[in-house]
C-alpha cells in the first residue's frame, strides 16, 4: 500500500518546495523505501513545452517523451528515479482531458463541474501506477490562496478523507521572514498561511520553516501552539551552502523521522547517507578549478539551463574540480566580434547549449570557430551541435551554409524533420503542426563508431539511449563535405539517418550531440560526457 506526501506552500513562491520533496526522497530511499514524485501544476499551459524559459525555466523531458516542470529534474537528480509521463499534469492537461471525453459524451449528458469532475480527474492521476512504492510524494504547485490551484486543494481534501487512517500526510513548506529593522524573526505569516490551508479542510502535519536565521525553541514552540502541531514538527529550513547538503541538514533537523512519525512507523532503520556525504565532500573541499563559458541566448535566466548547470557541478564532482560556469550572451559576439577573444580566451572551456530561434545564432558560431582554431574544449549541445555542423561547413568554403529553422537557405546544413523512427514504429509530424506536437521527444538509440573518442567516453559502449527535444536535424547529405573537413559523424540512429555525434579527432575534445545528456546526469552519478569535458577543461587549464 503506497502512502502520499501531499506538499504545499505559502506565504510567497519560490521557497523550494520542489528540492524540499527531492530531499526527503532522497531521505526515505536512503532508509530503504521506494519512493516517486509528483507535480501538480495550476496553470493552464497543457505542458511546459511552448513556454518561454524566461517564463518557466528549463523544459524537462522525461524517457518517455514528457515535456514537464523543471522540478522533475530534482526528483530525478535527487532519488535516480527515472520520472515519466504519469508524474506531471497541469490544470490545462486535465481540462483538456475532461472537455474531450464531455465532446464524446462520455458523461452522459450530466453537467461537467470542478467537483466531482475536475476533482476526480485530479485523484485519478495522483493514485495511478503507484504499485511498488511505498511512499509518493506529491508537490502541488503555486502559494496556497492562489486562485489557480484551488481544484488540487480540494482533491488533497477528498483523498485524505477518502483513503485509510495514516495512509496520507500534509507537509507545508511556509516562510518566517527576518526583519532587520526590529531585529526578530515574525512567525505571523506562517500562521496566516496555516489558516488559509485549514479554511480549505487541509491540516498540516508538519510545517517546514524556511528562514535565513536560526529559529529559536521559543518561536518553535508559538508556531506548534498557533498553528495546531507539535513542536518536533516545526522544521527549520536555513539556507543552505549547496543544493546538495540539503537531504543531509533536513536529517539533522528530523525531518524525515517526523514524516515517518506521522505515519505511525517508529522501527524504520536508519538512512544510509553514504552517497551525501560522499558528494558534499567532493562539493566543499575541490582540489582545483576550471572556468566554462557557456554561450547561450537564455542567461539572464539561470533556471532556464538548470539542468546543464547541475551536470557541469557533477562533471566537476567527478574530478574533484569547483567548476566556476561563466553566462555568455551569444547576441554580444553579434555586435562586436571583437568582443569574441576578450571573452573567450580566459575560459579553460567552451560550451553551446540548445535553444530555439535565430537569435543569437551567429555569436554560437563564433564561438564553435574560436574552440576550433584555438584547440580549447568544446561541447555542443542540440542546436550545439547543429552551430558545430553549419560553423564546419562554413569553414569547407560553403558560406551560405545554415539552418532552415533561420529562414530559406541554399546549403541547408540543418532542417525540419517530419518522420523518423522510433520503438513504437515510424514517427510522422508536420512542419506546420503545432508547436507542441513536432519535436522528437524522449529517450532514443544512438549508434557509436567503435573507434571513436565518444565510445570511449562512454566506456566502449557501440550504443546508447539518451534523451532528446528538438525540431530540426543536421542533414546527412552534408556527411561527406563535413567529414573531409574533419568534423566526424560518430554516432547515428539505428537506421543510419539521424545524425546523433559529432567530433574532431584532431581536436583535444570537441564534441556535438544532438541529445541533452544534462537531463540524465545525477550528483552520485556524473554523465560521462560532462565528466570527460571537465577532465578536458583541467587538462587546458594546466596549459595556460
Amino acid at each position: 500500500m503506497a502512502r502520499f506526501i501531499f506538499i504545499t506552500g505559502g506565504v510567497v513562491s519560490s521557497l523550494g518546495k520542489g528540492l524540499m520533496a527531492a530531499s526527503l526522497a532522497a531521505l526515505l530511499q536512503a532508509r530503504g523505501y521506494k519512493v516517486r514524485i509528483r507535480k501538480f501544476d495550476p496553470y493552464l499551459n497543457v505542458d511546459p513545452g511552448t513556454m518561454s524559459p524566461y517564463q518557466h525555466g528549463e523544459v524537462y523531458v522525461t524517457d518517455d517523451g514528457a515535456e514537464t516542470d523543471l522540478d522533475l529534474g530534482h526528483y530525478e537528480r535527487f532519488t535516480g528515479v527515472s520520472a515519466r509521463q504519469s508524474d506531471n499534469v497541469t490544470s490545462g492537461r486535465i481540462y483538456q482531458q475532461i472537455i474531450a471525453r464531455e465532446r464524446r459524451g462520455d458523461y452522459l449528458g450530466a453537467t461537467v463541474q470542478v467537483i466531482p469532475h475536475v476533482t476526480d480527474a485530479i485523484k485519478q492521476f495522483a493514485l495511478a501506477d503507484t504499485d511498488g512504492h511505498d511512499f509518493i510524494l506529491c508537490e502541488i504547485g503555486g502559494t496556497v490562496g492562489d486562485i489557480e490551484s484551488l481544484p488540487f486543494m480540494e482533491a488533497i481534501r477528498q483523498l485524505r478523507n477518502e483513503l485509510e487512517p495514516l495512509q496520507t500526510l500534509s507537509v507545508h513548506v511556509t516562510l518566517v521572514p527576518y526583519i532587520a529593522a526590529a531585529g526578530e524573526l515574525k512567525t505571523k505569516p506562517t500562521q496566516h498561511s496555516v489558516r488559509e490551508l485549514a479554511s480549505l479542510g487541509i491540516k498540516p502535519d508538519v510545517l517546514l520553516c524556511r528562514t535565513e536565521h536560526p529559529l529559536p525553541d521559543t518561536e518553535r514552540r508559538k508556531i506548534a501552539q498557533f498553528c495546531n502541531v507539535r513542536a518536533e514538527a516545526v522544521i527549520p529550513a536555513l539556507d543552505a551552502r549547496s543544493i546538495y547538503s540539503v537531504p543531509l541538514q533536513y536529517h539533522q533537523e528530523g525531518l524525515d523521522s517526523e514524516v515517518l512519525r506521522g505515519f505511525g512507523i517508529t522501527d524504520a532503520p536508519e538512512p544510509d547517507l553514504t552517497r551525501w556525504h560522499d558528494v558534499t565532500e567532493r562539493y566543499f573541499n575541490p582540489e582545483g578549478e576550471v572556468t566554462i563559458g557557456v554561450v547561450g541566448k537564455y542567461v539572464g535566466l539561470p533556471d532556464a539551463y538548470k539542468s546543464l548547470n547541475e551536470a557541469l557541478v557533477h562533471g566537476g564532482l567527478a574530478n574533484r574540480v569547483k567548476v566556476n560556469i561563466r553566462w555568455i550572451d551569444a547576441e554580444v559576439f553579434e555586435q562586436d566580434e571583437a568582443d569574441i577573444a576578450a571573452q573567450l580566451e580566459p575560459m579553460h572551456a567552451i560550451l553551446v547549449p540548445g535553444g530555439f530561434g535565430e537569435r543569437g545564432s551567429e555569436g554560437k558560431i563564433a564561438s564553435v570557430r574560436f574552440a576550433r582554431e584555438r584547440k580549447v574544449p568544446f561541447f555542443g549541445i542540440c542546436l550545439g551541435m547543429q552551430m558545430a555542423c553549419i560553423e564546419g561547413a562554413r569553414a569547407a568554403g560553403h558560406e551560405e551554409a545554415s539552418s532552415t529553422e533561420f529562414g530559406p537557405t541554399e546549403a541547408p546544413v540543418v532542417g525540419i524533420i517530419t518522420e523518423w523512427m522510433s520503438k513504437e514504429g515510424l514517427q510522422q509530424r508536420s512542419a506546420e503542426g503545432d508547436l507542441g506536437g513536432t519535436m522528437r521527444l524522449g529517450a532514443y538509440e544512438a549508434k557509436l563508431a567503435g573507434n571513436s573518442h565518444v565510445s570511449q567516453i562512454y566506456g566502449g559502449a557501440t550504443e546508447i539511449f539518451e534523451r532528446h527535444r528538438h525540431r530540426y536535424e543536421v542533414n546527412s547529405a552534408y556527411r561527406d563535405l563535413l567529414e573531409k573537413q574533419g568534423l566526424i559523424f560518430s554516432g547515428m540512429s539505428p537506421d543510419g539517418l539521424l545524425p546523433e555525434i559529432v567530433e574532431r579527432p584532431d581536436h583535444p575534445w570537441f564534441v556535438g550531440v544532438q541529445f541533452h545528456p544534462e537531463l540524465k546526469s545525477k550528483p552520485f552519478d556524473p554523465h560521462p560526457l560532462f565528466s570527460g569535458f571537465i577532465a578536458a577543461a583541467l587538462a587546458q587549464s594546466r596549459l595556460v
